[in-house]
């Protein structure tokens, strides 16, 4: 998996619709070595993850915004853990912290409606009642 997220096999690129929807819900990692891998739940192999396995594409606004992810999932904002990456990219733990998602531009852009300051002149993340620091 490349650092934006594509899925590439012997030096080509996976187009293959069926298994541009599979492929991310099939990452995990190894039990005894904790390496990537994907998984189907009865076969399984190792992968080279360039950057981050999991990147948030959207964010869902509401009662209780949440995160959605490359892999079809959604899941509530991380009480912590944020951190700037390259190019000036955010990225926050995932599925309960065992892997890390960066975000997209356009879910990064789309943060911009629940980013507030505190008494400091800190940035942080006002979600759902809760005051989240960003970096």
């Amino acid at each position: 998996m490349d650092g934006e997220g594509r899925f590439w096999h012997d030096g080509e690129l996976v187009v293959h619709p069926g298994l541009l929807e599979a492929l991310p819900r099939w990452v995990g990692r190894h039990p005894d070595d904790g390496r990537y891998i994907l998984t189907n739940g009865y076969d399984w192999t190792y992968f080279t993850v360039d950057d981050v396995p999991f990147f948030v594409r959207g964010v869902s606004t509401g009662d209780a915004p949440e995160l959605l992810l490359s892999d079809g999932t959604k899941e509530p904002f991380p009480d912590g853990g944020y951190r700037v990456g390259r190019d000036g990219a955010l990225y926050c733990p995932v599925k309960g912290g065992a892997f890390e998602a960066r975000f997209t531009p356009g879910a990064q852009a789309a943060l911009a409606a629940f980013v507030v300051e505190d008494a400091s002149g800190s940035a942080m993340l006002s979600v759902g009642g809760r005051r989240l620091p960003l970096p």
